[in-house]
């Protein structure tokens, strides 16, 4: 029996280390499993996907480019992202034409960026098991599903949050120790951020409204006040890093800024902003998504759900304002910085063709998360143990001028509708939670089916099969890709010979062959036929314009052409090896001429309504009846 006791106590020992970490704080330990369920979740979701729109230019940007200090300092689409595109070019060097690299690398920044903000959660709110609330916010809401699936969002979002939890931590350390080292964290924070994503300068006035709004007391006025006052070696730095962001920017950019239409365009995008996007994705919406081609699909919530978000968003705002006195300032918290990304956003959609759904859009809020998610903690749960903000110096700043959450700033006692209901309003708030983790599932489910559907890789994987049983010698001719796989805005990077020149021993293009190849819409090679007029028919019985050596013939075409990218192809008989010259306008063309019959396909960029050939060589003569100016399409 001793002996049966003792083994018994030696397996609790061997279970005891871990059995005493997760009842030392069980939070702590439920934290850290929604950590790993969210991020291994999405990393599953993002693996149905594949590259999208804007991931194959950058790709094919890097393959195209030597790593030179030009490269990185190029904006993309007006952005500035020198960091990004080093990583991007990094990847395609070493991997090419490939998705799961920057899966795996997103499944990483998320990882990073849970563990980073939960860290920050901890140190500013109070501990308690509605601490689990925000954190939940923050990892499963499906605004943030883009950031962790589709890289080319993804590699500014992810970072750009992670600078803004890195900056709101060091800044929160900063204030309540008085140490000058966590400045070099704050503006180290706020450079890291910058260097993926101009963006995330929006970091800098996010510092300064949680400061005034959470860690100074006093009313507003005196709370800025105050916050301009003690904090300023914060403002000084992250003044200079704004400062020198802006010179190198807006040497380099072009202006975003916009003008709204009408009125009405602006009141339906805050609507759908803050009613179809922020309030419902924020608790679980949208709930359903309507698809955007390759991108990832906009939001479209079911009228009586968003109208249901909205109540319990407004019911939340309500009683934690009675129940806490610091939550009203994380609430003005939140509506400033969604202010601001409001603002900026209306600023440079609002105007263009995009402006009909930039309100639907989750990754234009995706860093709008961050700071909702910190927020709702403090409302529920209050700020983290009394401690004084201190001012530079490191007097005490009096008692009217503390942070919100110290110890001599109570609580208002909770309402006496909540005291005599307590029964029914936690079953209520059980039911809230249940339905908005229920509905989060399934908002996250069905952006993963429409995120599954990609055209382009279904192109690619063609293309790469049918590559590898073509016959050796296999030329193509370039033409875009389809529209659903890069649009026709992204040019010259939609055509072909951008898409596949990071793919290992991808095809060949030229720009003029005997027999060249062309991929149609879905990947498939197929001879090249021209589509267009031809030449009419020429005074030549047997032979049509007869093209002897050293002379030009005209010949009209059957109708005009623009000036444009055109295919010209030419089937013609000929008496000897030689050369001949192709005229259309203004626009010349040499090509090789063989003796017998054959054609020659070759691209020009040129317009009129007669094409002129001329066969130099003397003693040669060449007939042809077939003159062909249109566009390239596939052989049925």
């Amino acid at each position: 029996m001793a002996s049966t006791g003792s083994e018994v106590a030696a397996q609790r020992d061997e279970s005891g280390p871990i059995g005493s970490w997760v009842r030392a704080d069980p939070v702590r330990a439920v934290g850290i499993v929604l950590v790993v369920v969210a991020v291994a979740w999405r990393a599953q979701l993002a693996s149905r996907g594949d590259l999208a729109v804007d991931d194959w230019v950058l790709i094919s940007q890097a393959a195209e480019t030597d790593l030179t200090p030009g490269f990185l300092l190029t904006l993309y689409n007006n952005h500035f992202m020198p960091a990004a595109l080093l990583v991007t070019w990094l990847v395609t060097r070493l991997v090419g034409l490939a998705y799961w690299p920057y899966v795996l690398l997103m499944t990483a920044g998320q990882a990073v960026l849970a563990v980073a903000f939960f860290r920050l959660l901890r140190t500013l709110v109070r501990p308690g098991w509605a601490l689990l609330v925000p954190l939940a916010v923050f990892l499963f809401s499906p605004l943030t599903l883009e950031a962790g699936s589709w890289w080319a969002v993804g590699v500014n979002m992810l970072p750009m949050q992670l600078a803004m939890v890195l900056a709101v931590g060091a800044q929160l350390r900063y204030v309540r120790t008085g140490r000058r080292r966590h400045l070099v964290s704050l503006a180290l924070s706020v450079v890291f951020g910058l260097l993926f994503f101009e963006k995330a300068l929006l970091v800098v006035p996010l510092v300064f409204l949680l400061t005034a709004c959470l860690l100074v007391g006093g009313p507003p006025v005196r709370a800025v006040r105050e916050t301009v006052r003690r904090y300023w070696p914060s403002w000084a730095v992250l003044t200079a890093v704004s400062l020198g962001f802006a010179g190198l920017y807006l040497t380099r950019s072009e202006s975003s800024l916009r003008r709204p239409d009408s009125l009405g365009e602006v009141l339906s995008f805050l609507w759908q902003l803050l009613g179809s996007t922020v309030v419902p994705g924020l608790l679980g919406g949208p709930w359903r998504w309507m698809a955007a081609g390759d991108g990832a699909p906009v939001t479209a919530p079911p009228e009586l759900a968003r109208w249901l978000a909205w109540a319990v968003f407004l019911a939340l705002v309500v009683v934690t304002v009675r129940m806490r006195r610091t939550a009203g300032r994380a609430w003005v918290l939140l509506g400033a910085y969604l202010a601001l990304v409001t603002a900026l956003l209306g600023a440079t959609r609002l105007g263009s063709v995009y402006s009909d759904v930039a309100g639907t859009v989750p990754r234009y809020v995706s860093d709008v998360v961050v700071v909702a998610a910190l927020c709702i903690g403090v409302a529920l749960l209050g700020l983290a143990s009394p401690v004084v903000a201190r001012p530079v110096g490191g007097a005490d700043p009096g008692p009217e001028n503390r942070e919100p959450g110290s110890a001599d700033v109570s609580d208002p006692p909770p309402p006496a509708l909540l005291t005599r209901h307590r029964e029914t309003v936690s079953t209520l708030l059980v039911v809230v939670l249940l339905a908005a983790g229920l509905g989060t599932a399934w908002s996250t489910v069905r952006y993963g089916d429409e995120w599954a559907v990609k055209q382009g890789r279904a192109y690619l994987e063609t293309a790469r099969a049918e590559l590898a049983a073509a016959p050796p010698g296999t030329v193509f001719l370039d033409q875009p890709v389809p529209g659903g796989v890069v649009p026709a805005l992204s040019a010259p990077y939609n055509r072909q010979s951008k898409f596949f020149q990071a793919m290992e021993d991808g095809p060949v293009f030229v720009t003029g062959a005997e027999a060249p190849s062309i991929f149609d819409d879905g990947g498939r090679i197929a001879p090249v036929r021209v589509e267009g007029p031809a030449v009419r028919p020429g005074p030549e019985e047997g032979c049509g314009y007869k093209i002897s050596g050293g002379r030009t013939v005209r010949m009209p075409l059957s109708a005009p052409r623009d000036d444009w990218f055109w295919v010209v192809r030419i089937g013609y008989l000929s008496s000897a090896d030689t050369t001949a010259v192709f005229r259309l306008g203004t626009s010349v063309r040499e090509f090789p001429v063989k003796q017998g019959l054959h054609q020659y396909f070759f691209e020009l960029t040129g317009g009129g309504d007669t094409v002129e050939l001329t066969v130099p060589r003397h003693g040669v003569t060449v007939c042809t009846n077939e003159v062909v100016v249109g566009t390239p399409v596939p052989q049925q």
